[in-house]
């Protein structure tokens, strides 16, 4: 689903203010060639994945791709790489089965695989520069299910809260708990980053307490604030990357 970063460096890390990203007003951003993070997800007809299975392996998708040494320095990707977060931030999450998913294996990328969930994450592409395997692929019907509640998230490890009051398909999810996470790569040092990496990148992605949902927005951590391209409204507060090492 449309919306609208390696202990190596990456390009500058922008600001969250008052040029961020994710802001819904244009800004500089916007006056730079535009970029999209692709991701595919498998989605076979007998078998899809749990909803949040997905969510939180396609937001782990995105912090391999940003980790990968082909993406920093001289990397392959890292020119394209650069050149997506020098604009707005886009992701897309298209879905894929059979052949379809094939296809897309054999396009340069990083498969990411959660206890059920396969994420495919490539390097960027210009909005209108799509392969040909992955602008065929389907953006409607990534609407997945718990098939029973999650489990509590563990408070000393990566959380990505998602806003409860807010309706979002599974595909634009998946793109928001990507953007969540991005924005917690940004904040971290150098060594916590490392860890994290090292780690294999543990996270969780769960739905807020409405209750702390405003004390979540408000304390600090990273929150990602939808542009209004798709499904909600512009200036939605969507995601709070609650890391550990981020807390104040």
């Amino acid at each position: 689903m449309s919306n609208d970063p390696t202990t190596p460096a990456p390009a500058p890390v922008p600001s969250a203010v008052p040029d961020s990203p994710f802001r819904p007003e244009p800004g500089d951003r916007d006056l730079a060639p535009q970029f999209v993070l692709p991701l595919v997800v498998r989605i076979e007809r007998a078998a899809p994945p749990p909803r949040t299975d997905a969510l939180e392996t396609a937001a782990r998708a995105v912090l391999v791709m940003l980790a990968d040494e082909r993406s920093t320095g001289d990397g392959e990707w890292a020119r394209a790489m650069r050149d997506w977060q020098n604009a707005r931030i886009r992701k897309v999450v298209r879905r894929a089965r059979g052949a379809e998913w094939r296809r897309a294996g054999a396009l340069p990328g990083v498969t990411v695989t959660g206890k059920t969930a396969e994420v495919r994450v490539f390097p960027p592409v210009p909005l209108d520069g799509w392969p040909k395997d992955l602008a065929r692929l389907q953006v409607s019907g990534t609407d997945l299910d718990d098939p029973e509640p999650p489990v509590g998230a563990d408070p000393a490890a990566p959380v990505l809260w998602m806003n409860p009051g807010l309706e979002m398909s599974a595909g634009k999810a998946m793109a928001q708990a990507g953007h969540g996470a991005q924005l917690a790569w940004w904040e971290l040092s150098d060594d916590e980053r490392a860890a994290w990496r090292d780690a294999g990148f543990p996270l969780s992605v769960r739905a807020a307490d409405p209750a702390r949902w405003t004390g979540l927005t408000t304390g600090g951590l990273p929150v990602v604030r939808d542009a209004g391209f798709t499904e909600i409204a512009p200036g939605s507060c969507t995601v709070v990357a609650d890391h550990p090492a981020l807390r104040r």
